[in-house]
């Protein structure tokens, strides 16, 4: 397969650059457009309306970028890398697949809204390309060998649980041993404990986020309840607004 390869992490994070190394080794073209530095947690921000990106080629294949997540997509199937151009046919061919990922940290239920590595899935869907979001869950150690190797093994699985207007999202226990099943699930109910210490200095007030412990609503089924359980979560999440479901089921009616 051709696959564009993404993230938030950034163009230097393991998770991206050891599963472009296990996907070419498997046989896959692998096109690597990542932000030069982290940006997690800017959701689907886009900034390339407000001025020029720029486009650095690492090695062949590789490419860092100057924008978001989403920013990466845009840019890499619209022109920014001829070769996978999707509009006006000048000789590019536009990727079997997206990933989106590994990303360090998990992007379960709630974190969707949030998240980079999901609005890069995303983006890639609204385009009309299969797209995978992958992460693999916080723990003492980070055992990206075993993330990687999961995901190029499942790749295929994975890739048959997309459909037209969603994106894949992919959750994977941080163990040394790979998970036993990936198991379909609904996103839960994450909960943030985080809060603001402020501080009145030379005019102003400072604010500074203290992160806090994140939970999530143990519901049966949701993917916090699968990871929970030592399998993998795989969820379709919708890339539209639900309430357009609900106008198009009105109007049809």
């Amino acid at each position: 397969m051709r696959i564009l390869l993404t993230n938030d992490d950034g163009r230097a994070s393991p998770g991206i650059t050891l599963l472009a190394k296990a996907l070419r080794e498997a046989g896959h073209r692998v096109f690597v457009v990542a932000p030069d530095s982290d940006r997690s947690g800017v959701s689907h921000s886009i900034s390339f309306l407000s001025g020029p990106h720029k486009l650095s080629e690492i090695e062949k294949d590789t490419w860092s970028c100057s924008g978001t997540p989403a920013d990466c997509v845009v840019l890499a199937l619209l022109g920014g890398i001829p070769e996978l151009k999707v509009v006006d046919d000048d000789g590019g061919i536009p990727p079997d697949l997206l990933i989106s990922g590994i990303n360090r940290g998990a992007n379960m239920g709630t974190d969707i809204i949030y998240s980079g590595t999901a609005a890069a899935a995303r983006q890639g869907s609204l385009i009309g390309i299969p797209s995978l979001a992958l992460s693999l869950l916080e723990g003492d150690a980070w055992n990206w060998e075993m993330a990687v190797s999961f995901a190029v093994d499942r790749l295929e699985q994975m890739r048959s649980f997309w459909k037209a207007d969603t994106f894949v999202n992919v959750n994977i226990p941080n163990r040394a041993t790979a998970p036993q099943a990936l198991v379909p699930a609904f996103p839960s109910l994450r909960h943030y404990h985080d809060r603001i210490d402020r501080y009145e200095a030379q005019g102003g007030r400072y604010c500074f986020a203290r992160v806090g412990e994140t939970g999530a609503k143990p519901e049966a089924g949701s993917d916090w309840d699968v990871v929970s359980k030592n399998q993998a979560s795989i969820s379709a999440v919708f890339i539209h607004p639900v309430a357009l479901e609900a106008v198009r089921g009105r109007t049809e009616a």
